[in-house]
């Protein structure tokens, strides 16, 4: 059997071989953008990286819009999820999810595309999303390519946030954004069920354990050069990692009760609480009896409601934030 033809690794929505085609089982869906309220939200689709011909979608509620005041409003740059490997910024959950944060807080949202593994490995993403980040930060005189960021984003108020492999995106952009020594004033970040790991979680019991392989095997997918192996790999064992330089004053992290991440969700808002140098707020906020992402899966859930209402409060900064 050639390599064409003989699977590395076989997951429910995809499939990589051994030459390092992947074959994804759930083909992508485009959803287009809107200039009809959809939950009182427009939307549309700008170029951020032209040469690379990658996009992003702008999300804004009508009413802004219509407003000739040009209310300035929270800017929240979000990065979706999808282990680097599966869905899209225009994907329907995302674009449903997006709609949903938008009409709850009343702010000015940007849903980055990046390109994905393993066509494009780490630290592809993270590099795309920077070059996202750069394009939003052009439009801090007023004078950026896209109008309605010019008219509505406040830049006293921008906010990261991600699902997922989004969720680690988000921090590294935070990372980044700190290291620039005020080039990119982030204000707050808030992580739902964030992509990390290390050693630690595989001590559990077999169900937790195998649970953990899945995810390394999807990282190992994402990274296939890392040189670090993948519980040590700084992209993805943030706990393990310094932190004190993170580039903005407040951060919410969301776990689910029935998530084997949540352990590392909770460590990482511990290591900002008491012990890595970092001088911001941070809170959690736990789900129980839910999963992964459900929030993305299940839109219309109680749970889901629950938790893009208290998403709103913190962009809001009504939140209390407390570990």
């Amino acid at each position: 059997m050639d390599s064409d033809s003989e699977i590395a690794y076989d997951y429910p929505r995809y499939r990589v071989y051994k030459n390092g085609r992947i074959e994804r089982l759930v083909a992508d869906t485009f959803v287009p953008p809107s200039l009809h309220p959809e939950n009182g939200v427009v939307s549309k689709d700008a170029l951020y990286s032209p040469e690379k011909n990658l996009s992003l979608r702008l999300y804004l509620s009508h009413r802004a819009g219509e407003d000739k005041k040009k209310k300035k409003l929270p800017l929240l740059v979000y990065f979706h999820g999808g282990g680097f490997i599966m869905e899209t910024a225009f994907s329907p959950i995302y674009h449903t999810f997006l709609t949903s944060a938008v009409s709850a807080a009343d702010c000015i949202a940007v849903s980055v595309d990046y390109r994905r593994a393993p066509e494009h490995p780490i630290p592809i993403p993270y590099e795309d999303s920077w070059d996202a980040l750069k394009w939003v930060f052009t439009h801090v005189s007023g004078s950026g390519p896209e109008r309605w960021v010019n008219d509505h984003a406040d830049f006293r108020r921008v906010f990261l946030a991600g699902d997922s492999a989004g969720a680690n995106i988000a921090h590294h952009m935070a990372m980044r954004a700190g290291e620039e020594k005020g080039s990119f004033e982030i204000s707050g970040m808030a992580l739902f069920h964030p992509f990390f790991f290390s050693k630690a979680p595989l001590e559990e019991e077999h169900e937790a354990a195998a649970a953990m392989r899945y995810m390394q095997g999807m990282w190992e997918i994402a990274s296939p050069n890392s040189e670090m192996g993948v519980e040590e790999d700084p992209w993805v064992n943030v706990v393990g990692s310094d932190m004190s330089g993170l580039g903005c004053g407040r951060v919410l992290v969301m776990v689910a009760g029935n998530d084997v991440l949540a352990r590392e969700g909770w460590g990482y808002a511990a290591k900002l609480e008491k012990s890595s140098g970092w001088e911001g707020r941070v809170g959690v906020i736990e789900t129980e009896d839910e999963d992964h992402i459900f929030h993305i899966k299940n839109p219309d859930s109680v749970s889901t409601r629950l938790l893009v209402q208290r998403f709103a409060e913190f962009l809001k900064d009504d939140i209390s934030c407390r570990l």
